[in-house]
């Protein structure tokens, strides 16, 4: 199993792969992972199959099980990362023995209806497609030998069948206004909404919400993550923005977290603090796209809501004077996307401006100019 997704990982409690075999197949046994039903294997006498499902859900083993029962890039608990984070960390694996399936490529009929959960929904599969026999090679890599067959299914995603709301937001900042622009209001639902509820954060969260109830702070935006972008310095040679993920959802852990900024600049990120950094080529000829990423075992994980419930950095980004501006919001990315589903922007209008960003009037700047006339009349005319 690959994940070829860029920046949208697959997090705790991992990922979990179904299908229907296509006529009366057994899984005899299985390593690096293993089926969440045994199924009714009453009419085997002496073996017992691991499975005798006829559509076997299948999760991945976790972390520190025997060797025994291990198998190449598996046992992570599912847990894949992204493509762009880490790709050897994107794959995992595991290996079964199906009994009552034939015995040749034309007698081994491909599965069906194959679903993904990554953990949740989201995922819809494609029918099973035969490609070449996969290709093995000793561990001298002077034998090769090869599957007697092989298929493939691709699974995409769509953000649409997770919810109809989206999932995080934006709000905006910098040193040269004291205005802080939020979130806008309802992005990702209201408090009203009889499909959303909350909990205050001052609650006691533990006596008053019911286990099959949201776990969401209540905000104006009721967004379970906000993406926070603050323009803080401006030097001769470079500028500098802090960046803070905030986790509003009590009861959700954020396990190999990514965030990706859109900006004209971020083609030019001289220093990442805290965040592991890669520029994304989205085109051939504009690299305006960046991810960030946690340090393994440090900030990798957003912690649920709460005190710890943040990860922020610092980001130092050299100048092109030729289009550097921190005028009609330029500081500002023009794109977020966090674990791969963008957020919901702040409108352009409502951006923090620059102090002397009013519009130019040619009545109000001669005032001064003549009252300071008039003063130096009056201060001539004392002399005499």
């Amino acid at each position: 199993m690959n994940n070829f997704q860029m920046y949208r990982q697959i997090m705790s409690p991992g990922w979990t792969l179904g299908w229907t075999w296509a006529k009366k197949e057994v899984i005899w046994s299985m390593v690096g992972a293993q089926a969440t039903d045994q199924g009714d294997c009453s009419n085997f006498k002496g073996n017992i199959p691991h499975c005798c499902k006829r559509n076997p859900t299948v999760v991945d083993l976790l972390p520190g099980v025997p060797k025994t029962q291990q198998y190449s890039d598996c046992c992570k608990g599912g847990v894949l990362a992204s493509w762009g984070q880490e790709p050897t960390a994107a794959v995992s694996s595991f290996q079964l023995s199906v009994g009552l399936s034939g015995t040749s490529n034309t007698t081994v009929a491909l599965p069906q209806n194959f679903f993904l959960l990554g953990p949740g929904p989201g995922y819809t599969c494609s029918a099973a497609t035969i490609v070449s026999p996969s290709v093995f090679f000793s561990s001298d890599g002077k034998r090769k030998t090869q599957a007697m067959m092989s298929w493939t299914v691709t699974c995409s995603y769509s953000q649409m069948l997770v919810s109809k709301n989206p999932s995080c937001c934006v709000s905006l900042s910098s040193f040269y206004n004291s205005k802080i622009t939020p979130c806008p209001s309802c992005s990702c639902g209201c408090q009203n909404n009889e499909n959303t509820s909350c909990v205050m954060s001052n609650s006691r969260i533990s006596s008053v919400v019911k286990p099959s109830t949201s776990m969401l702070e209540c905000t104006s935006h009721m967004c379970p993550i906000r993406v926070h972008w603050h323009v803080k310095a401006n030097y001769k040679e470079y500028w500098r923005v802090k960046i803070t993920v905030t986790n509003f959802n009590y009861r959700k852990n954020f396990t190999l977290w990514t965030l990706v900024a859109q900006h004209p600049n971020l083609n030019n990120v001289t220093r990442v603090y805290s965040f592991l950094y890669k520029s994304l080529m989205l085109f051939n000829t504009l690299n305006d796209t960046a991810m960030f990423y946690g340090n393994k075992k440090y900030n990798d994980m957003l912690l649920e809501a709460g005190l710890n419930g943040n990860v922020q950095s610092e980001i130092l980004l050299g100048k092109d004077m030729s289009r550097f501006t921190l005028e009609h919001g330029w500081g500002f990315p023009s794109r977020i996307y966090f674990d791969g589903d963008e957020c919901v922007m702040p409108p352009p209008d409502s951006y923090p401006s620059l102090p002397n960003s009013a519009p130019f009037s040619p009545t109000a700047s001669s005032t001064p100019a003549i009252f300071l006339i008039l003063i130096l009349l009056a201060f001539r005319c004392s002399l005499f």
